[in-house]
């Protein structure tokens, strides 16, 4: 099983790279109907987190994200 560290905690994804990016584009895409009552808008970023395992493009945007966001709660 591979593994994602994201805000400090380490997050378990699928062990299979197709099924991680399965995973990925289909919490997105339910991320994207977020407003139905089941769906929700948290499921985005849950989406891009196990997308950056395997992809570069994702990794890079996912960490100018987390550096972005520490820069800013820092005071």
């Amino acid at each position: 099983m591979a593994f994602v560290r994201f805000g400090g905690r380490k997050v378990g994804v699928p062990g299979s790279p197709r099924m991680r990016k399965v995973t990925g584009v289909v919490l997105i895409g339910g991320g994207v109907l977020g407003f139905l009552p089941i769906l929700g808008f948290w499921m985005i970023p849950l989406g891009v987190v196990v997308l950056s395992v395997d992809s570069h493009r994702v990794r890079r945007v996912r960490r100018r994200t987390e550096v972005w966001w520490g820069r800013r709660r820092r005071p």
